[in-house]
Order: structure tokens, then C-alpha cells, then sequence
């Protein structure tokens, strides 16, 4: 039962459409323009910087709210289990994300949201995903590659530090549901990444920039979709 609790209250800290929210006050509905995906690259790319930097913190930020308040309710009188209710807070604000039942399932690709799972998760996380984000996203200017990296690195992460003792008080079949649960969260990004896939293997993957560059290229694609 806490489990379905804790997904609940994610799912609706995540309904929380950052990009559409913000795309609406500036007059435009986010999921008419770019790629139509409700997330912090698509607002980066449509509306600049700022409005890029305000949608990942906002997404960003439901997530962890989702984990804190898990960890506040639960973390006294489930302290064995508390990683893993909070893991399942974080799934619930990323499906919630990606898939809001107002917006009829159509939500973002959940890497925002997943940054703040990562944050509030654990300290011990934080650099992988920072480190492997980055890292590839400044070299590459691929989001989706560094996303999908991130999974990767996270999900095996979880495993080592699991075996090794890091998640006190679980049993081993708790720690095998912690790791599903992780598995599951990477299969799905992978899954919302499916186009992105293909393209990165075709070489025609957009690049996404902080700065100027993004309005020029969409300006630009703009002009030669008319």
C-alpha cells in the first residue's frame, strides 16, 4: 500500500506541466511548437534560455519535492525501505511528467524530473549524473545522448553500491526491486528516446545549445518549413 501511496503523490506533484505552464503565460501552447514535447529541451530550443533554465528547475523541483515529502512521511517508520518508497516517488513525478491525463498522456521525456530524483535520492548519485550529463552533453550538444547515458550510469551504479552495502536494513529482495524499479525508469526513458535513437545512429540528431544558437537554428528551420 505505501508503495501505490508514494507512486500517487509523485504522479501528482508531476502533473505539474512546467514547459506547457510557462509556454502558455507567454502566449504560446509548447506542444504546437519544435519538437511538441512538454520539456526543458523544446522550451530551450522554442522560447530561449531563461524560459529552458525555468522549465528544468520547475521539473526538476516537483520531483524532489515528490521524494522529500516520501522521505518526511516514511523515513521515521520505514527506515529500511525509505530508498525505495522514495525511488518510487521519483517514478510516479516522472510518469506524471511524462504522461499527465490532462494534457491526454502527453507530458515530456521525464529527464528533467529525473535530474531532481537524482538530486534528492542520494548524495552518492549526484556526481554520475552531473559528470555523465555534462560531460557529453558539452562535448556532443546531444541531450538525448547524455540522457541516455545517464540511465546507464545510474542504473548500474544502483547495482554496485546495492551489493555493496550502501542501502542498509534492505534485504536482497528489496534491493531486487529497488533495481527494477530503476530498470523500469531507464527502459521507459529509452523508450521516449526511441527517435532520438535513431537518429543519433543516422548522424542527424539536433543539436541543442545554451544560447543564441538555438533561436537561429529554429528561426532557420522555421523558415525553411514555410
Amino acid at each position: 500500500m505505501e508503495r501505490i501511496f508514494c507512486i500517487a503523490i509523485g504522479y501528482v506533484f508531476g502533473l505539474f506541466q512546467t514547459a506547457f505552464f510557462y509556454g502558455k503565460a507567454h502566449g504560446i501552447d509548447i506542444r504546437q511548437h519544435g519538437s511538441g514535447n512538454s520539456g526543458t529541451t523544446n522550451a530551450l530550443r522554442v522560447l530561449g534560455t531563461k524560459a529552458g533554465l525555468i522549465v528544468f528547475a520547475g521539473d526538476c523541483l516537483k520531483c524532489m519535492a515528490a521524494v522529500w515529502l516520501v522521505r518526511l512521511t516514511f523515513g521515521t517508520g520505514h527506515p529500511d525501505t525509505v530508498y525505495l518508497l522514495c525511488l518510487y516517488a521519483g517514478m510516479g513525478a516522472i510518469l506524471g511528467h511524462n504522461f499527465p491525463f490532462y494534457m491526454g498522456f502527453k507530458g515530456g521525456k521525464g529527464i528533467a524530473a529525473t535530474a531532481g530524483l537524482v538530486l534528492s535520492f542520494h548524495p552518492y548519485f549526484i556526481p554520475t549524473g552531473i559528470i555523465l550529463f555534462f560531460g557529453i552533453f558539452f562535448i556532443t550538444h546531444y541531450v538525448s545522448l547524455g540522457s541516455l547515458l545517464v540511465y546507464a550510469g545510474l542504473m548500474i551504479q544502483l547495482v554496485i553500491c546495492g551489493q555493496t552495502g550502501l542501502f542498509a536494513g534492505m534485504t536482497q529482495a528489496q534491493l531486487l526491486e529497488l533495481y527494477g524499479v530503476m530498470a523500469f525508469l531507464a527502459i521507459m526513458a529509452y523508450w521516449k528516446h526511441r527517435e532520438n535513437i535513431v537518429r543519433l545512429v543516422h548522424g542527424n540528431e539536433r543539436k541543442t545549445y545554451l544560447f543564441k544558437k538555438n533561436k537561429v537554428d529554429t528561426e532557420k528551420k522555421a523558415t525553411e518549413e514555410k
